[in-house]
């Protein structure tokens, strides 16, 4: 793991200044506290309570600052745990945080595999970082160790397709570059890259853009020395050799054979997935939450009318009129296009959607019989669950 520490201390991945927290908050996933709520606690957590969550290998802070900054707006407590091998990183996170007067934030320098001497989480982010790990079961392993009863995990590994031609490099350079420090590896690496031929697969690869963007992005992308990628069945093994089972993607879509071809009889859900992660190509992360084996938790469904719908990523007023008009809107995403396919009757429940209020409260601001109801928003649900752009959490209440 020296190789590992050495490189995130000359190169803090993601790079990022402190100074831009005043213009911007970089969003995503995992950890964002709808998705956290709809895939962990079946959109019914009860936040008056504080999340207690640990951030193992939190870098320079995205999914900390992510997840501290919108439950400080949502008026919510947290503890939050962050643990990295680089004090550099540590630093710039540090920074972040203080720059949004963000607090609760316990800050230590050490080794996911220590987590369990950290305390007990109902939440832990692990974006990034398993792959990265000499024995990734045991990572997977010391995070279940440090959950607390009723908790779950939301991560990020790398998946093998949409990232051809990234591991020939960098066993290449590996090779080229063994005892060579951080910054002459660099500069020999980008001389290289810059000359590779047309055909090589890397640069015929368009999923792939961290070696434009800045050093650091170029050094973890081509010059790592502890890299590996997971496809969906490697993946739901090795958490379950270490007592976790998939809740769900956080784009079920991309996953879902059947929106590609036909759906043969004699696949299961997790070969009919693979086979689709095989034919799209694209997908270079798999991003997504995770609970113990065995507790059977399902992410939320609106079967529970007492639960409330929140859209992500787009507004409900600019989506209703869109399906009232008949329009489907384009979506694109892991470099596949698609189109959102919604009835017209859907237009009304799609508009009352405000974070506040339940489904059945929406039928009955609508006018919408249960009946009526039921087929109309399971259409929705199918169709922004899939993509998602639904989530289901009462945090705004």
């Amino acid at each position: 793991m020296n190789q590992v520490k050495d490189q995130y201390e000359a190169y803090p991945y993601p790079e990022r200044d402190p100074k831009d927290e005043a213009t911007r908050l970089i969003s995503g996933s995992p950890s964002h506290p709808l998705e956290i709520d709809h895939y962990l606690f079946a959109g019914q957590r009860d936040w008056s309570q504080p999340l207690r969550v640990l951030v193992a290998g939190g870098g320079t802070g995205d999914g900390l600052i992510q997840l501290a900054h919108m439950l400080t707006q949502a008026g919510k407590r947290y503890e939050i745990t962050y643990v990295d091998l680089s004090r550099a990183s540590r630093k710039v996170a540090e920074a972040r945080a203080k720059a949004r007067k963000l607090k609760d934030i316990r800050f230590v320098t050490g080794s996911l595999l220590d987590a369990p001497e950290l305390g007990t989480f109902d939440y832990i982010d692990c974006c990034g970082v398993l792959h990265h790990l000499p024995d990734p079961c045991a990572g997977f392993q010391a995070l279940r160790d440090a959950l607390a009863p009723g908790g779950g995990l939301g991560f990020m590994v790398y998946a093998p397709y949409g990232r051809s031609g990234v591991y020939p490099l960098q066993e290449a350079f590996g090779a080229l570059y063994e005892g060579m420090s951080p910054r002459n590896r660099l500069k020999a690496a980008r001389k290289i890259v810059a000359a590779l031929p047309e055909g090589h697969p890397f640069r015929g690869n368009p999923n792939l853009g961290d070696h434009h963007d800045s050093d650091a992005g170029f050094y973890d992308l081509l010059l790592h020395s502890q890299d590996r990628a997971f496809d969906v069945p490697q993946l739901v093994e090795t958490m379950a050799g270490a007592g976790w089972e998939l809740s769900g993607f956080t784009m079920p879509a991309l996953y879902d054979l059947s929106r590609i071809t036909e759906m043969p009889a004699h696949l299961d859900r997790l070969a009919a997935m693979s086979v689709a992660e095989k034919l799209r190509g694209t997908i270079k992360t798999h991003v997504g939450y995770a609970v113990p084996a065995g507790e059977g938790r399902a992410p939320a469904s609106g079967k529970n009318r007492s639960l409330v719908p929140h859209l992500k990523g787009v507004e409900a007023r600019l989506l209703a009129q869109a399906v009232a008009q008949g329009q489907a809107p384009k979506l694109s995403f892991a470099g596949v296009n698609a189109q959102l396919r919604l009835p017209k009757p859907a237009a009304p429940l799609i508009a009352a959607i405000d974070g506040r209020r339940s489904l059945t409260q929406i039928a009955a601001v609508t006018k919408t019989d249960p009946i009526g109801m039921g087929a109309i928003w399971a259409r929705i649900e199918a169709e922004l669950t899939a993509w998602g752009m639904l989530l289901y959490s009462g945090i705004l209440r």
